[in-house]
């Protein structure tokens, strides 16, 4: 027979493990909170009371996503591992044929907003792998199954808002509205508070239509980069060579010095010539792994792609696979 102090241990530990366990998606709980959320946003006018019964019949709490958004890399990958996977040779010549495909749509876009055609291909195939998987996941569920979890709560519900603004704008199906687990949408893969800030109609149907018309998808991407600072007169940055003896002090993107600055510490392209001079311009030394090889001299245009995405990682990868698409 089980003695006492280990029912009450097994009963303890019953209690702590349900506990600790996200809600499930029939709990009253987050039902009750998006009735609440729906319900204010009919009585203050921002959607109609059919969007809320729509969204309400749909949404349901998906344990999967706080399992991801909780999710971490047991071991950090490095940037020569995640360039050799990101810069593939199959995404390289896939990004080459879309170029190619596309160029008058892209020439035409990218004269427009002065972001040249090299660069949102090399977003779009870094994203979706060029329209390809672009997630599979209902928006809305994930949306609210993040805000209700509560770790970024206000961020969460606010792109929650506007996600439930956007299927009522799109007339589409909430089961239809699909994208990743942290509810970035379409080919752009824009949360719903930047589909709102630069989604383009582009090909003038009434639609801001990211997921099907490559008119406003890469336009879409365009408008992004140039509202938040692209300057059509620079490239992204450049592989370099260090000298042995270059200072770690003098690495990183908030560290701005002319091109001359770095010629005279001995810093080179990465075939040994020297850096191309250039008059006013500010560039930085970025090194995304301290004791990697790989090392770049970046400008302005650098940081804007970091606004997309935060990662050296992501951002030297674009620039190389926009080069490597247009062979410059």
């Amino acid at each position: 027979m089980l003695s006492i102090r280990f029912l009450c241990a097994a009963l303890i530990c019953g209690c702590l493990l349900i506990s600790s366990l996200p809600a499930k998606a029939n709990d009253q709980g987050f039902i009750t909170w998006a009735e609440d959320i729906l319900t204010d946003m009919v009585e203050s006018g921002e959607i109609k009371a059919a969007t809320r019964s729509s969204v309400l019949t749909h949404i349901a709490y998906k344990s999967r996503v706080i399992e991801l958004d909780q999710k971490q890399p047991e071991n950090k990958v490095s940037y020569a591992d995640y360039k050799k996977r990101i810069l593939s040779e199959v995404r390289i010549n896939n990004g080459r044929k879309n170029y190619k495909k596309y160029n008058k749509l892209l020439s035409e876009i990218g004269a427009k907003y002065g972001v040249p055609p090299k660069y949102i291909v090399a977003l779009w195939g870094i994203e979706t792998n060029y329209g390809s998987f672009t997630g599979g996941m209902q928006v809305l569920s994930s949306l609210a199954t993040l805000a209700y979890e509560g770790r970024r709560a206000e961020f969460f519900t606010s792109e929650f808002k506007k996600a439930v603004k956007i299927s009522e704008q799109l007339a589409r199906p909430v089961d239809q509205l699909k994208g990743s687990w942290a509810g970035a949408m379409g080919q752009c893969q824009f949360m719903p508070s930047s589909y709102f800030a630069y989604a383009v109609d582009y090909d003038g149907d009434g639609v801001k239509d990211i997921w099907n018309s490559m008119p406003d998808v890469f336009a879409s991407m365009a408008n992004y980069l140039a509202s938040v600072g692209w300057n059509k007169d620079l490239r992204w940055g450049r592989s370099v060579k260090l000298p042995a003896d270059f200072s770690l002090d003098l690495e990183g993107r908030d560290i701005k010095k002319p091109i001359a600055f770095w010629s005279e510490k001995n810093v080179t392209l990465s075939n040994g010539a020297q850096l191309p001079y250039a008059e006013g311009i500010d560039s930085s030394i970025v090194i995304p792994d301290k004791d990697g090889d790989d090392a770049f001299i970046v400008y302005s245009n650098f940081n804007t792609i970091m606004h997309w995405n935060r990662s050296t990682y992501f951002a030297t990868s674009v620039g190389l696979l926009a080069d490597l698409i247009a062979m410059d």
